[in-house]
């Protein structure tokens, strides 16, 4: 089956004006020009269907950090707040009336699908929702939320129940934990998590810089916090230390290449170079940090500095949508505002959403490798209706494009959602 189109983003390699790719089961065989892929397979003696699309065709956007299980909660996202307190206040009696978490994380898997996502960083608070990402059939990780356990508590019980979550979690696709955040966790399940991830080979996810009480702040005891046993980063305050949230996290061992992080709002240069240092990407989350009352994330600085970035929409009991374009676009905004003012920012956001996702979950490399277009990686797509003319124009305008554009979407080479006006230009059907 070849799917061509007028602009045809590769994301490992250069845009291809009037491109294609042919593909055969899950994975793709040949990308490149329209004309030599087509040529291609007739010198090779292969039949095939052909369907033409005159917009954008690009691999399947990779939502970086979520949460689908809120997807019923639509009604805290329409708010505006004053910063995390103020929206907890709105968001917590929502969540604690409770509701069909598995109905609702599935309503937010098709939500996803239907933007043109193929891949999903979700995090999982009540095991009811579990489920969503292997029912919808797409990729990416569920993560287990592990979060208000003490050191006492966690002794007791916490680790034995969250190795039971962790472990009862449906693969395909992967399966991780996400310590909710360095404020939420006492010292011993920071230091414990890291370790129960890793001996399984699975991932980790945590929200980081998401609240202003994670910055740096001026020292008033000289000694290293590591020698005064203390158990907690509010015992670390208590202290009078100042050290940030993501010095403390780097120290017990949180961070590394299996892990990214949310957010990165409050976020120094000294710990966006500990993130570098460390191989661990951050889903910036742009549009749910506007409804809370946050501050920007300082994308020009990750872009400049040459950070590993995703993108991701957070949940809809925080953002307007869980469409990644939306905050691609939001995204663009915020860099060129910031001073951001290089020609790549485009194409570099726009592998932020699909290359850069998967490098955040470990799914860029491996027989079932997905984020990029390219030989042998799995067929997961994204068609968009933003009209093409000439490449750099293009490329720009689809980056600001903004929600509402995708058409059709095709997982592991399969058609799984369609607008009618796709399948009327391509003659694609569902299957």
């Amino acid at each position: 089956m070849v799917f061509s189109a007028a602009l045809v983003l590769p994301m490992t390699a250069p845009p291809v004006l009037d491109g294609a790719i042919a593909v055969r089961g899950r994975r793709i065989v040949h990308v490149g020009e329209r004309a030599w892929v087509v040529e291609a397979l007739r010198e090779s003696g292969h039949e095939f269907t052909e369907h033409r699309w005159d917009g954008v065709l690009m691999p399947g956007l990779i939502n970086a950090h979520t949460h689908l299980q809120y997807t019923g909660m639509a009604s805290v996202g329409q708010g505006r707040y004053t910063g995390f307190e103020d929206w907890a206040l709105a968001f917590n009696p929502v969540y604690e009336r409770g509701q069909d978490w598995r109905a609702a994380a599935a309503a937010g898997a098709r939500m996803a699908l239907e933007a043109g996502t193929t891949a999903v960083a979700d995090v999982v608070t009540d095991l009811e929702a579990m489920y969503a990402l292997a029912d919808a059939g797409l990729h990416g990780i569920t993560y287990w939320e592990v979060m208000d356990w003490t050191n006492a508590a966690w002794r007791e019980r916490g680790r034995a129940q969250v190795e039971a979550a962790l472990d009862a979690l449906p693969t395909p696709p992967g399966t991780g934990l996400s310590p909710h955040a360095p404020y939420s966790l006492e010292i011993v399940p920071l230091l414990d998590i890291p370790d129960i991830v890793r001996e399984r080979g699975s991932r980790i996810h945590i929200h980081l810089g998401e609240s202003a009480i994670e910055r740096e702040f001026s020292h008033t005891v000289a000694e290293p916090w590591q020698r005064k046993g203390l158990g907690s980063l509010s015992e670390l305050r208590s202290a009078g230390y100042g050290t940030s949230a993501t010095d403390y996290v780097d120290h017990l061992g949180v961070l590394g290449p299996d892990c990214h992080i949310a957010h990165g709002v409050y976020l120094s240069a000294k710990d966006r170079a500990i993130l570098r240092a460390r191989g661990t990407s951050v889903a910036l989350c742009p549009r749910s940090n506007e409804v809370i009352g946050l501050d920007e994330p300082p994308v020009a600085a990750y872009l400049t500095e040459g950070s590993p970035i995703s993108v991701g929409t957070d949940s809809l009991s925080s953002a307007p949508s869980l469409d990644l374009m939306g905050d691609v676009a939001a995204l663009y905004a915020m860099a060129r505002r910031q001073g951001y003012d290089r020609p790549d920012l485009a194409e570099r956001l726009l592998a932020a959403a699909t290359h850069g996702g998967s490098r955040a979950m470990g799914l860029h490399m491996g027989p079932d490798r997905t984020g990029y277009l390219a030989v042998g990686a799995r067929a997961d797509l994204a068609f968009l209706d933003v009209p093409v003319g000439d490449l750099a124009t293009s490329i720009d305008d689809l980056a600001r494009a903004g929600d509402g554009h995708a058409v059709a979407t095709v997982v592991a080479g399969r058609l799984r959602h369609a607008t009618a006006s796709f399948t009327s230009q391509t003659g694609a059907s569902l299957t």
